[in-house]
């Protein structure tokens, strides 16, 4: 009672810091450097829109200006000579079709946002305060620093993923086709499929995440993280996020129907990080016609190429019991019980395309809550290549 009459009482009289602790929330005044702060944020985020427009799941939308997304106010991107470049991309929004949309059926309107413009998420105080309140800790990060069976009880952060060894080799691009699941997660946890490029000390992931902090909701949804010259966000809410290039997509969509455990078809998603072979930009690609939908620029890194690879579950807790990872239960080794990452393949140095990727080593930093099983040209699977199992009830 007292946590709520604190909580309504901030609401009341000033703005607020939400702290987790095993789900409860402590309120804390802002300081008026912080308030500032929070609203130079929102508008970097909420720029003006042509026009409002909802998702099919009720979320508002703002079409941005192309070239006023948030992305555009890096530094980088002040030079107009590389806004030059931008411009055919622009050129082919125009021309696309939009009664033709791939992504049509994600909006209430049918079609999305106007021709040369993009979705852009309307954000609130109260979202951002709330994201805020967990730090650093909250953030998604690659396994690389942690160690097998670390029964550390503070660790936050867990993995189940197959990835690439040794530091010498270079990719120009990943890509997976991921089983779509819901595990079940507490308010101030996350559970992430995903794949994850490190660009020297930079890195980017996608895939689906369930994130209440993020989303509100306990749903798989798409998302993007962006690492880059220490600062990082999810999707396209800063400097650093993604530039979308699409008016009919938008990240964070729930990803439906999901798969059921046992059941005999599953769903899945296809996700690729690709650099293009002319300018070294870094493109999402989402869906079965491998569609472009956004990207980085190559200004955004300190290193060309990647040089680490890795696809599976990442799973976080701000307290125990950590949350499922997949299904919620240990592997089968079966695509119809277990979580799987199917057809991953590598885009080498040279631009050849990998689908074997025979240098990969499985890593789970604890086996008391996860798993994960890494083989190619499995009998009872001809068809999905180079696949990957992974998945576990957390509770540790």
């Amino acid at each position: 009672m007292e946590v709520i009459w604190m909580f309504l009482m901030c609401c009341i009289f000033g703005n607020i810091i939400i702290n987790h602790n095993n789900d409860f929330v402590e309120a804390k005044s802002l300081s008026k450097v912080e308030d500032l702060e929070i609203e130079k944020r929102l508008r970097t985020i909420n720029k003006p829109a042509v026009k409002i427009i909802k998702s099919i799941d009720g979320e508002r939308y703002g079409c941005v200006d192309f070239f006023k997304q948030p992305a555009f106010d890096h530094p980088s991107m002040k030079n107009h000579t590389y806004h030059y470049k931008m411009r055919p991309i622009w050129k082919r929004m125009r021309e696309r079709k939009t009664n033709n949309t791939n992504f049509g059926y994600l909006w209430e309107n049918g079609v999305g946002c106007p021709i040369g413009t993009v979705p852009i998420q309307r954000v609130t105080k109260e979202d951002l305060l709330r994201f805020d309140s967990f730090g650093d800790n909250h953030k998604p990060r690659g396994s690389w620093n942690f160690t097998t069976d670390d029964t550390n009880s503070d660790n936050q952060h867990h993995f189940a993923v197959a990835r690439t060894v040794g530091q010498d080799k270079r990719f120009n691009g990943a890509t997976m086709e991921l089983c779509l699941t819901a595990p079940k997660v507490r308010p101030n946890q996350f559970s992430a499929s995903r794949l994850h490029i490190q660009i020297g000390s930079d890195f980017l992931q996608t895939g689906f995440t369930v994130n209440p902090t993020l989303y509100k909701d306990d749903q798989p949804r798409t998302f993007v993280y962006t690492n880059s010259g220490g600062k990082s966000c999810y999707n396209n809410d800063c400097d650093v996020g993604m530039i979308l290039v699409r008016q009919d997509f938008h990240l964070g969509m729930a990803l439906l129907p999901v798969s059921v455990r046992g059941a005999k078809t599953t769903h899945y998603a296809i996700f690729g990080l690709i650099k293009d072979q002319i300018n070294g930009n870094w493109w999402l690609q989402f869906g079965n016609a491998a569609e472009e939908v956004g990207f980085w620029p190559s200004s955004r890194f300190h290193q060309s190429s990647g040089n680490l690879v890795e696809w599976g579950g990442e799973a976080y807790s701000a307290s125990q019991p950590s949350p499922q990872m997949g299904y919620g239960y240990f592997l089968d080794a079966s695509m119809r019980y277990d979580a799987y990452i199917k057809r991953i393949s590598v885009i080498d140095g040279f631009n050849n395309i990998d689908r074997k990727v025979a240098y990969t080593e499985k890593f789970v930093d604890d086996t008391r809550g996860y798993q994960v099983v890494d083989d190619y040209n499995i009998p009872a699977y001809p068809e999905a290549g180079h696949i990957i199992f992974y998945g576990g009830p957390g509770n540790i």
